[in-house]
């Protein structure tokens, strides 16, 4: 109860805050590239339910609906503002969204697409499908896309067995650290 009442109260904060920046990136991705704004991703949430994430678009219209480690060239799908975007995880934006809905959470492991059935299996194994899924998480500040998913199923079970609000807050800081500096991007 008390992550949940974190969640909106930080989400509903930060709409606030980065309502001009959210108005200024969907301005941007509409003059840059043809199609919405928004994607909506299948992802998979909590218990392994499929929910519809937000993302501003960073791919083109025709990418095909795979992780982006999985396309043999990812770069020639990119939006023109689409390594910005990325790079500087201004594309997560909408995700405010889906907290705000109960979907996600600020801190857990990162919503799997629904067609990644290596991570989803591995996940839900060792129990990690029963969390929340998070806009950011421990396996995020400790790699990122460089990672393989059993590492990350490590680190996500390590969230699991010692998530607390403290610990929360501390991913938050390091997350926007990580921003900043860009670490563990790649694409």
């Amino acid at each position: 109860m008390i992550k949940r009442i974190f969640d909106l109260c930080l989400s509903c904060l930060a709409v606030m805050l980065l309502l001009i920046p959210f108005l200024l990136v969907w301005l941007l991705v509409k003059m840059t590239s043809v199609g919405p704004a928004l994607y909506w991703s299948d992802r998979v949430g909590r218990n392994n339910l499929i929910f519809k994430m937000p993302k501003f678009r960073s791919m083109s219209v025709d990418t095909p609906a795979v992780a982006t480690h999985l396309l043999s060239n990812p770069q020639q799908f990119l939006t023109p503002i689409g390594s910005f975007l990325r790079k500087s995880s201004l594309d997560e934006l909408p995700q405010l969204w889906s907290i705000i809905k109960g979907d996600m959470s600020f801190v857990g492991p990162r919503p799997a697409l629904f067609n990644q059935h290596d991570l989803i299996t591995l996940r839900t194994q060792f129990g990690v499908h029963a969390l929340l899924p998070g806009l950011t998480g421990w396996a995020q500040i400790n790699g990122r896309d460089e990672l393989p998913i059993p590492d990350k199923v490590n680190l996500d079970v390590t969230y699991m067995q010692h998530q607390s609000l403290c610990l929360d807050i501390k991913i938050i800081f390091l997350t926007f650290i990580k921003v900043l500096r860009r670490d563990g991007i790649q694409h």
